[in-house]
């Protein structure tokens, strides 16, 4: 019965091993697609940027706010 019981623990050892195997790699990707987002946001923000200085300047020349 002894052994019985060990193969039984095992075996759900076993499981648990495999599913936090999984868990980690996709804690990985996960990792690696937040890092893609995140230069993906930051080489827009000088565009943003850009934007926003030209809008400003186009409001000023239609007199569409106070100099």
């Amino acid at each position: 019965m002894t052994e019985a019981r060990e193969s039984i623990t095992l075996r759900y050892l076993r499981r648990i091993d495999e599913k936090l195997d999984n868990l980690a790699e996709d804690v990985r990707e996960l990792k690696q697609r937040t890092g893609a987002v995140e230069e993906s946001v930051a080489s827009l923000s000088p565009r943003v940027d850009r934007l926003d200085e030209r809008m400003a300047r186009l409001e000023k020349r239609l007199d569409l706010v106070d100099a």
